[in-house]
């Protein structure tokens, strides 16, 4: 398989006809997508992910359930079918799914997706390229993880977030009091 191509958008998240080579350095004004799938259970656990030893960036690190860069062609959705499928062996329905939220950053766009799904993680089928091991953490797990610098250096506040918002969709909490 020949290196992955990926679509080139400009700031206003436009594709623009242009495609990058993976390991190409973005040229200003270069955006490319980037997508996060954090899985939940009904315990308010988020399932995490353990990085092979041998990849090129974060390697042996945890991270969230799923991540990765879109191909050239595919929209964030079809992104985060294809990752959860490669990643973990799960065939989950993106279709009419938006983002919980959109980071931007200096070369792109990452989509962040929350889903809640109970599901067993001995038996996720994991990319041995990428995943060496899976698990539920909670909330604290994670963030003692970040401090230990054994997961990626995500802001605490990111992770607080996406445990805050794991229920639904807008900046609002549906609890009246908190």
């Amino acid at each position: 398989m020949g290196k992955e191509k990926w679509d080139v958008y400009d700031i206003h998240r436009v594709k623009t006809g242009d495609v990058v080579v993976r390991g190409t350095k973005p040229a200003q004004g270069q955006f490319r997508m980037v997508v996060h799938i954090c899985i939940f259970n009904s315990k308010g656990q988020m399932l995490i992910q353990q990085r092979v030893k041998d990849k090129d960036d974060w390697a042996d690190l945890w991270d969230v359930s799923v991540g990765g860069c879109s191909r050239s062609g595919e929209t964030s959705q079809d992104a985060a079918h294809r990752e959860v499928s490669e990643e973990l062996g799960l065939d989950i329905d993106f279709e009419g799914v938006v983002p919980r939220f959109t980071i931007n950053w200096e070369h792109g766009f990452d989509d962040y997706y929350v889903l809640k799904q109970d599901l067993d993680p001995a038996t996720l089928i994991l990319q041995p390229e990428e995943v060496q091991a899976v698990k539920w953490a909670t909330r604290d797990e994670i963030l003692d993880l970040i401090r230990k610098d054994r997961f990626i250096t995500y802001h605490e506040s990111l992770i607080n977030m996406l445990f805050e918002m794991r229920g639904g969709y807008g900046a609002h909490s549906s609890e009246k009091n908190r």
